[in-house]
């Protein structure tokens, strides 16, 4: 049995994570201070001997040093992970993404941990109007968030040159899926649409619609991380995970009309700032180096999303 700690493993994407570990059989530790993860998202778990849970905040070394004690792999999900929140309050996006991840590398590298996986983000490419973005194309955050996460990837990298600790980065695009929060302020704008059809209102979208990501379903990068983990290979390397493709605010509408059969119009509004324009991944350096393949199309992950929305989230 493998031993795994989930930091943030009470969020969105960390409790997914979770899931699939326990299913495979693993031991698996959750380490979260409930800032923005929510108890609810693993009071499945708790049953499980298998699991074990340790409500605390990275920014204090101890915590780190408790969360990482006999780990095998350490997958780093923890962070305050919106832009918005991040420009409302650059302070807090620091500590908790950038000073966490460097508490953490310090008490992974001195544990022994065998590998160390860090969630990044595709927003440190910025606005490069250069499609699909690539992991050698230069680094340009134009948010706190996207700076913090740049900086934990250096981390990561100096880490392995320095250390010699092995230590994998993934640039994750527009993760989507069952448990992701509708409900913040601050929430993504694949569960602010759904919720949106679901109550039969207009869903906000900032700006002509027209701007576009590569979404990603939630059990791709599940599947990202356990490869990384379990990878000899990309040692102090960074790569995208994401579908490689990419779709329009305004066709993410016409989708859910669609799935739902409800012609419900957006509502436009102004662009806001700090946002990318477009995004889609190049992934075949993650083809190449972890064998990493995304197993759930586009569609098929809204249509998955959305039943998860419509059977467990109160309107």
């Amino acid at each position: 049995m493998k031993k795994y700690l989930v930091t943030g493993g009470a969020g969105f994407i960390g409790s997914n994570i979770v899931k699939k570990l326990l299913e495979k059989g693993e031991f698996v530790r959750v380490a979260d201070n409930l800032s923005t993860g929510k108890k609810e998202n693993i009071e499945e778990f708790f049953d499980n001997p298998n699991f074990e849970f340790i409500e605390g905040d990275l920014t204090d070394l101890d915590i780190a040093r408790k969360s990482v004690k006999g780990i095998d792999f350490v997958l780093h999900e923890a962070a305050v992970p919106s832009v918005a929140r991040s420009i409302e309050d650059p302070i807090k996006s620091n500590d908790s993404n950038i000073t966490s991840t460097l508490n953490l590398l310090v008490a992974a590298k001195d544990e022994g941990v065998k590998k160390f996986v860090y969630a990044s983000s595709s927003s440190i490419y910025g606005d490069n109007p250069e499609l699909p973005k690539r992991e050698d194309f230069p680094i340009k955050p134009i948010s706190p968030y996207a700076l913090t996460k740049y900086a934990g990837e250096r981390y990561c990298q100096i880490f392995w040159q320095i250390y010699k600790f092995p230590t994998i980065s993934l640039r994750y695009f527009n993760v989507f899926g069952p448990r992701q929060d509708p409900k913040s302020q601050y929430a993504a704008v694949m569960p602010n649409f759904i919720f949106a059809f679901l109550k039969n209102e207009r869903p906000i979208i900032y700006g002509t619609g027209e701007q576009s990501r590569d979404f990603t379903f939630v059990e791709n990068v599940v599947q990202a991380n356990i490869l990384a983990a379990n990878s000899g290979e990309g040692n102090g390397e960074v790569l995208n995970i994401a579908c490689g493709d990419q779709t329009s605010l305004n066709q993410l509408v016409d989708l859910l009309k669609e799935i739902t059969g409800k012609d419900i119009k957006a509502d436009y509004q102004k662009e806001r700032q700090g946002d990318v324009l477009h995004s889609k991944a190049d992934i075949s350096k993650a083809e190449n180096i972890i064998n990493y393949h995304p197993i759930v199309n586009f569609k098929d992950g809204l249509a998955k999303t959305f039943e998860w929305y419509k059977q467990n989230e109160k309107l």
